[in-house]
C-alpha cells in the first residue's frame, strides 16, 4: 500500500510530507516542505523569511522521532503562523498593496492614526 501525501493548510502556510523533485512534490515520510504565503499577501524581506524558516526548522526538529501525521503538521502551521502575525504586528512584515485580494486577514494595520 502506497503512503499518502499528507498536508496542513491554512491561510498563510502549507506544509507537505514531501520533498521537491524536479518542480514536484514527491512523498517523503521523514521530510516536510513549508510553502509560504503562496497567495503573495505580504511583502517579506530576507530577516523576516529567515525567522520563519528558522521557526519552521526548530519546531521540526523538536518532533525529531515523531509521527509526521495530520495532528503535528496542523501544530506547526499554527505556530508558523502566530509567528507572521507577530511579525505583522511588529512592522517587521506588511501587507502586500499589490495582492489579488485585500482582506486584512490577520488585522488592520497598525498606523499612528489608528493607535
Amino acid at each position: 500500500m502506497e503512503k499518502m501525501l499528507l498536508k496542513s493548510t491554512t491561510r498563510h502556510v502549507r506544509i507537505f510530507t514531501a520533498e521537491v523533485v524536479n518542480n514536484d512534490l514527491k512523498y517523503h515520510p521523514n521530510k516536510l516542505t513549508l510553502d509560504l504565503d503562496p497567495d503573495n499577501e505580504f511583502i517579506w524581506n530576507e530577516e523576516s523569511l529567515k525567522k520563519v524558516n528558522q521557526k519552521f526548522t526548530e519546531l521540526v526538529e523538536e518532533r525529531a522521532g515523531k509521527s509526521l501525521d495530520d495532528y503535528e503538521l496542523r501544530k506547526i502551521g499554527s505556530e508558523v503562523e502566530g509567528l507572521i502575525k507577530y511579525l505583522l504586528q511588529n512592522s517587521l512584515l506588511s501587507y502586500n498593496p499589490e495582492c489579488r485580494v485585500m482582506n486584512y486577514s490577520m488585522g488592520l494595520p497598525k498606523t499612528k492614526e489608528v493607535l
